[in-house]
Order: C-alpha cells, then sequence, then structure tokens
C-alpha cells in the first residue's frame, strides 16, 4: 500500500482503539484492552475485517506480539493464538521477518528456509556475521523483547482523498469510491465519540477536460441528527448524486466532514440484536425521504417557546438540524386536536353550547400576550397590527362531544366562548 493509504487505514482503526502504529506496508493495532468492548474476540475480528476488506485490506492475522501478528498475515497465517507461539513461528517462511530480508541470501546459502532455522544459529555468530536489528526484531518476535511503537494520533479534523481506479461519466457511480471515504470518516468519528450533521463530497474532472467545464464540483449532505451510520450516509447520498450530471470525466474524489457533534453512545442491549434492531429509526426514513423529493416536501414539527396555541409550533424541513435545547412544554394539558380556526359557540345564559351545555371540569388558564408579534403584509394603515389576545381557557365535558378544550375572550366588548380543540 501506499503511505497515504496505510495513513488512511490507521485514522479508521483509532475507532477499535487508540494504539494503532505503522510498521512497514501494514496497519498493527494493540486489541486486547478493546475485546470485551466490541462483544469479543471474534465480534471484533468480524468488524474489522468485514469493514477492512473495503478498505483494500488484504490479510488480517492475530498474535502475542505486533511483529508475530505481521509474520503470521505474510504468510497467510491468521490466528496466532490457537497453539504455542514458537511452533506456529519457527515453520514460517524466514522473509515474512523484514529484518531477515536484508541477509536472506546469506542465510539460505547455510541452509536456512525458516524462521526456526534462523533461530537455531548460534546467537554469538549471528551477532558478529549480521547486525543487531536481526537478533532484537527475532526476540521481539517471539516475545523475548519488549517492542516499542510510536502511536499514530487522532487528527482534529477529517479529510480523505481516494484516486479512482477509472475515470467515471456517471455521477451515480461515484458512490463506489466514496464509501470507501464514508468509512474512513464514520472510523474517525467513533474514535471522537462524535457524529456528522454535514459532509461534503468534491470531485475533480479529468486533467483532459475542456476548460470551460472547471476543475470540479462539490456536493454537501446534511442530517438533522449526529450520526455515523455508513449505510444511512450512503444512501443519502445516492438520492443527492442520483440529481448530479458531471460535466467531465471525475478521477479524484475528496471528502471532508463539515458539522461534528459529540454522540451519545447508547448502551448495549441484553437481548439478542435482531430483537432490537428492525427496521430503520423515524429521522433516518425522513432525511431520506427528503433527500428524494425535496426538502421542502418533507417537514417535521418543532415546539417553540409560545404559549399561545396558534404560534407554539412550527413545520421546518426534515433534513434541517433540531434545535439543540427543545422548548419546554406546556405545564399544563393540551388537546390532542386543535381546530385550525376556533369556533364561536353558542351561549345559554352565560354559559357556553356545543351540543349541549358544557360543564367547565378545570380553568380558567389566562394565555395573554403577543404584542410583539407584528402581523406581515397588513396595509399602512393597520402597520402597528399584532397577534395580541387576551384568553380564558378551560377544560369542558360535553355529553355528547366528550372533553373539549373551550376559551372566553377578554378583549372584546362583549365576551365570547370558543371551542379550540379536542381531547382524545
Amino acid at each position: 500500500m501506499e503511505p497515504a493509504t496505510l495513513q488512511a487505514l490507521a485514522i479508521w482503526a483509532l475507532q477499535f482503539t487508540p494504539r494503532v502504529a505503522l510498521a512497514d506496508d501494514a496497519v498493527l493495532m494493540e486489541v486486547a484492552g478493546s475485546v470485551r468492548l466490541f462483544g469479543g474476540r471474534r465480534a471484533l475480528r468480524d468488524k474489522v475485517w468485514g469493514e477492512g476488506r473495503e478498505l483494500g485490506v488484504g490479510q488480517l492475522a492475530w498474535a502475542p506480539n505486533s511483529l508475530a501478528a505481521l509474520a503470521l498475515a505474510r504468510a497467510g497465517r491468521e490466528n496466532g493464538l490457537r497453539g504455542p507461539l514458537e511452533a506456529l513461528l519457527d515453520a514460517l517462511p524466514m522473509a515474512v521477518l523484514s529484518a531477515v530480508r536484508p541477509h536472506a541470501l546469506t542465510l539460505s546459502h547455510i541452509g536456512c528456509r525458516t524462521l526456526g532455522d534462523v533461530r537455531a544459529l548460534p546467537r554469538g555468530g549471528m551477532a558478529r556475521r549480521f547486525d543487531k536489528a536481526l537478533l532484537t526484531a527475532l526476540d521481539q518476535t517471539y516475545g523475548l523483547a519488549p517492542e516499542v511503537h510510536q502511536w499514530v494520533g487522532l487528527p482534529e479534523t477529517f479529510e480523505a482523498r481516494l484516486e479512482l481506479m477509472f475515470r467515471v461519466d456517471e455521477a451515480s457511480a461515484l458512490l463506489s469510491g466514496a464509501r470507501r471515504l464514508l468509512l474512513q470518516m464514520a472510523g474517525w468519528l467513533a474514535a471522537r465519540h462524535s457524529g456528522v450533521t454535514a459532509f461534503t463530497l468534491h470531485w475533480a474532472h479529468d486533467v483532459m477536460r475542456s476548460r470551460e467545464v472547471g476543475e470540479g464540483g462539490h456536493l454537501t449532505v446534511g442530517t438533522a441528527e449526529p450520526t455515523r451510520n455508513v449505510e444511512h450516509l450512503s444512501r443519502l447520498l445516492a438520492e443527492h448524486l442520483g440529481k448530479v450530471e458531471l460535466a467531465a470525466p471525475v478521477g479524484d474524489l475528496r471528502l471532508s466532514a463539515d458539522t461534528v457533534h459529540r454522540l451519545t453512545e447508547a448502551s448495549a442491549s441484553l437481548l439478542p440484536d435482531n430483537a432490537v434492531h428492525q427496521g430503520e429509526t423515524l429521522h433516518l426514513v425522513l432525511e431520506r425521504l427528503a433527500a428524494r423529493l425535496g426538502p421542502e416536501r418533507v417537514l417535521r414539527p418543532v415546539l417553540t417557546e409560545d404559549h399561545r396555541q396558534e404560534w407554539m409550533c412550527r413545520w421546518q424541513p426534515a433534513p434541517l438540524v433540531l434545535p439543540r435545547k427543545p422548548a419546554p412544554g406546556p405545564e399544563l394539558p393540551q388537546p390532542t386536536f386543535v381546530l385550525p380556526q376556533p369556533l364561536r359557540l353558542a351561549m345559554r345564559g352565560n354559559r357556553p353550547i356545543y351540543q349541549g351545555e358544557l360543564q367547565l371540569l378545570a380553568g380558567p388558564q389566562r394565555v395573554e400576550g403577543g404584542w410583539w408579534d407584528r402581523v406581515s403584509g397588513t396595509p399602512v394603515d393597520e402597520a402597528e397590527t399584532t397577534r395580541y389576545m387576551a384568553r380564558d381557557y378551560w377544560v369542558a365535558l360535553s355529553a355528547l362531544a366528550g372533553v373539549l378544550w373551550v376559551f372566553q375572550t377578554r378583549l372584546d366588548h362583549e365576551p365570547a366562548w370558543y371551542l379550540h380543540g379536542h381531547f382524545a
């Protein structure tokens, strides 16, 4: 692998352990402290291997130390914990150890073929004939000497690049390469215990392009809630790419995480996975529908800090981020169904009537205010018109209509009663 590819792979691996190092053509991970966190050795192995293959990982191996694991991986062996480490290593070709390679010709002339053959040579003679690095590497591989690593640090921001294997003419075909970048971003986000609410995919046009089409383009995708779910992000990106027409063939991709938020980690469940995860959450479905139909066609209600019923809720596009601090709910009971316009009620004496005389159960709840709220689009002579109101709300009972929400006005010359909602 190229150094840039190895570095990107190392950053992705930081989601599994903070101890990640680069050695030769491999990424090393110390996962002793992470096995239980990921549900055991087999579950961790499956997750690393499942995502790693999409990122270009060709071989995976486990062992008590990093050089032993690297040697096993180069030999095509995976499990270095199944039997005695010495027996496993002794049978491997000597070329699996990097420190042997500079002396491979000399060692082969004296009959060495495996690591066991090299280890069987007299240590004094090896120290005089070869450099100390060979003996040190042998001792470290067999667990007889400690290893020292320079751990990879987690960058503060994420930006990854990918050169496509062939030029792409259709925007939807960019998803295959973009998914690799999304996997890398998800690993970086997991290491930071965070999620993304906005990311941007940039593409660069082929160098043989016409000058008129420009150097490339970009597409920004937003989510309503922080997430690092690769499947969801891939589906969102696919919906947006389906609406893009490329001006020229694309040869390179770049992905950046624009808006990152801390993500609350969900506790593990005692139930089996298939009993817990049955379908997508609502906000994931809404975001995908909004990407397909347009953000203004899929709306969600959001509470606002207003005690007037008509302006207690507003609608916003589903992909927009919800307020970090939601508005507090009303203290008193609110009706399940609210009429679009309050219905004026008839009176019998001083009591309101709706399918019979109403019995007032609870109240009054005084709602007064709105002098600050100007009405838009009013004529010049009515420019000072506001949505000011003064109402006394009651919970009322109708023998035929059930429990109702009614109010009595206080601003009119003649106080009147109105029906505003129904309780379920």
